[in-house]
C-alpha cells in the first residue's frame, strides 16, 4: 500500500492515502487532522475500544477510565449543523465539557469523504441498513482494540457500550 509515514515512539507507521483506503486493514492505517490542524495517526488508538462519531457526543467519563476513546469528527453535510470554523467548533465543544479527541471538520459522504469514513462504511459490520451513506449526524462506529468495525449505530440508536466491548 502506498502512503505516507508517521513516526511515533520510535516506530514508523504507514498511513492510508485517499486513493488506497480500500486496501486498509484497520483504522490504524489512517490519519486525520485534529481540531488544531495537526495530523494525527490513528495508530495512537491501538489497544483501545473507540467510538467514532461525526458530531459531538456526550459519554460518561467513567468509560474513558475503562479504555474507551471517543473520536469526534464534525461534519456540515446535514442541514448545515456545523457551519463554524475549527476554532468555533472547539470553543463550542468546551462549553459542553467535551473531553474527547476532536478532529477537523470533514465530509463523511461523497467523493470528498474522508478515507477513514469510506473504509468504515465499506466494512461488513459498518454497512448501513438502507445503503452505506451516513444519513444524519450522530451516526457512530464502534471499533475494537484491533481497529476493526464491530458495530454501526444509527442516529437514533443509543450506543450503550457494554463491558464486553471494552474487553474485546
Amino acid at each position: 500500500m502506498s502512503g505516507f509515514y508517521h513516526s511515533e515512539n520510535g516506530k514508523k507507521y504507514i498511513c492510508a492515502q485517499m486513493k488506497d483506503w480500500q486496501s486498509a486493514k484497520s483504522i490504524y492505517e489512517f490519519s486525520a487532522k485534529d481540531i488544531d490542524g495537526n495530523e494525527v495517526s490513528l495508530e495512537k488508538y491501538r489497544g483501545y475500544v473507540c467510538i467514532i462519531v461525526n458530531v459531538l457526543a456526550e459519554m460518561h467519563a467513567s468509560l474513558a477510565e475503562k479504555g474507551l476513546r471517543i473520536l469526534g469528527f464534525p461534519c456540515n453535510q446535514f442541514g448545515g449543523q456545523e457551519p463554524g470554523t475549527e476554532a468555533e467548533i472547539k470553543e463550542f465543544a468546551k462549553g459542553f465539557n467535551a473531553d474527547f479527541d476532536l478532529f477537523s471538520k470533514i465530509d463523511v459522504n461523497g467523493d470528498n469523504a474522508h478515507p477513514l469514513w469510506k473504509w468504515m462504511k465499506a466494512q461488513p459490520k459498518g454497512k448501513g441498513t438502507f445503503g452505506n451513506n451516513i444519513k444524519w449526524n450522530f451516526t457512530k462506529f464502534l471499533i475494537n482494540k484491533e481497529g476493526q468495525v464491530v458495530k454501526r449505530y444509527g442516529p437514533t440508536d443509543d450506543p450503550v457500550v457494554r463491558q464486553k466491548y471494552l474487553h474485546m
